[in-house]
């Protein structure tokens, strides 16, 4: 049965709308003007891609960019506010993979007609997709995807090549913890969104879920799934050479620790490859043992003896011989439902997530595209080197909760969960089972 889906909007939304003097877009000489709100990462692409979009429109409309905040909750903040004052002014506009269901559910995104969801369906990865659907209906169109990898270092492996499990990687650690070496394994524990990514990628990993595909049945206590991915979280926070500082690490700080010589495996985004790429001639040198020296020995964390030394592998394996079913991430665009010209939108939308602006978007920002096409092109498999490990591990995604109470949902589990070395797995999975009922219930969603 479909669940209702109550919403409060706060009094003072259209308030803040009036005060900030928005107004409805409008023509000019060159045609229809639409708005296209964007995430603060890859701005600049998007912006590239709203002015060959116009310059292919020929007059008939242009697509002018326009930045959020930084922070993802004030992205999301901005754009309800917007979408509940009625701004006018608001025609298409990123949205996150995990808010699909409650822009859906609110009336905020207005669905693909089914001539654009049926090209938008043509030649884009199923996970995207899936992130993009909320019953059975296409409300966004991918314009890019995310997934994490295994990032290690070559000279610290036993035999070179890096662990297939996490079993096997806390392993390595705690082994090159005993011989002094450097042992942290570089995950994001503090409580925010990235301590939700890695619990559901352990949990889907060992075939579980959060809530069943209504968003509204709690199914996370179901099986012993909870409890697997709970005592790996657990062994990797209290392991011999455990990194002191994972109940408050991030992405930024997971990679950091590598390029500092501390770390010797990483699960992160594909922007550290392009981050150590620029720091390459800031990275400590390291001695032939693999830990940090003064010495001037022309070996880093990023290449030993002239060759590459950080390496990509698939996301580690929770249950042996099946691959990891790695949390997407990513941007989605959706048409706004105040937009007074919702088929230009929807014209503008299709070249917004071209080939080409898809290309742009990985190659200069980092961010994996959601096109099939793209990832068979020998010219893009060159310029952008992680695209064989970041395929594979889409082809296995796993998308976070998909319910209108999401937000709450990622809230009331990262407090749970955090800090991870005090994780009691039989206990805490009553506990995240209560808090993900009482996230639902909070939310307004009732039978």
């Amino acid at each position: 049965m479909r669940r209702k889906w109550a919403r409060h909007v706060t009094a003072g939304a259209v308030t803040v709308l009036a005060a900030a003097g928005l107004t409805a877009c409008g023509s000019e000489s060159n045609g229809t003007v639409l708005s296209f709100y964007t995430a603060a990462d890859g701005a600049e692409q998007y912006a590239q891609a709203a002015a060959v979009c116009t310059e292919q429109a020929q007059g008939r409309y242009s697509v002018e960019q326009r930045t959020l905040p930084k922070n993802a909750d004030d992205q999301r903040l901005q754009l309800a506010r917007r979408l509940t004052g009625g701004d006018a002014s608001l025609d298409l506009m990123t949205l996150d993979v995990v808010w699909t269901a409650e822009f859906a559910e609110a009336g905020w995104a207005v669905p693909l007609p089914p001539e654009i969801a049926a090209d938008v369906t043509e030649g884009t990865l199923r996970g995207p997709l899936e992130s993009a659907t909320w019953q059975d209906v296409l409300y966004a169109a991918p314009l890019n995807t995310n997934t994490q990898l295994l990032w290690y270092r070559k000279d610290l492996m036993p035999d070179g090549q890096p662990p297939r499990t996490w079993d096997e990687m806390i392993d390595i650690a705690s082994d090159l913890a005993s011989e002094g070496l450097p042992s942290w394994i570089g995950v994001t524990g503090r409580q925010y969104e990235g301590l939700m990514v890695w619990f559901n990628t352990l949990l889907a990993s060992a075939g579980g879920s959060v809530v069943a595909d209504d968003g509204v049945t709690v199914t996370l206590a179901d099986g012993d799934a909870a409890e697997t991915a709970l005592d790996i979280m657990k062994r990797v926070a209290t392991a011999p050479g455990a990194d002191p500082s994972l109940n408050q690490a991030d992405e930024a700080a997971v990679r950091l620790g590598m390029e500092s010589g501390r770390t010797a495996f990483e699960v992160n985004w594909p922007f550290v490859l392009p981050g150590i790429l620029e720091n390459a001639a800031d990275l400590p040198f390291i001695d032939e043992n693999g830990n940090v020296t003064a010495v001037d020995t022309g070996n880093t964390v990023l290449i030993v003896d002239g060759e590459q030394n950080f390496l990509p592998a698939p996301y580690p394996s929770v249950i042996p011989g099946e691959p990891a079913k790695v949390t997407i991430g990513g941007f989605n665009i959706a048409v706004a439902q105040t937009s007074t010209h919702p088929d230009l939108a929807f014209e503008a939308m299709t070249c917004l997530r071209n080939e080409e602006n898809q290309r742009n978007n990985a190659v200069a920002g980092g961010v994996p595209p959601t096109l099939e096409v793209l990832y068979d092109d020998p010219v893009f498999q060159e310029a952008y080197p992680a695209w064989r490990e970041v395929r594979a591990s889409l082809e296995n995604a796993a998308v976070r909760p998909a319910s209108p109470a999401y937000q709450s949902i990622s809230t009331l589990v990262t407090s749970v969960l955090n800090p991870v070395d005090k994780i009691d797995p039989p206990k805490t999975v009553d506990e995240l089972a209560e808090q993900v009922r009482k996230a639902v219930n909070s939310e307004g969603l009732v039978p």
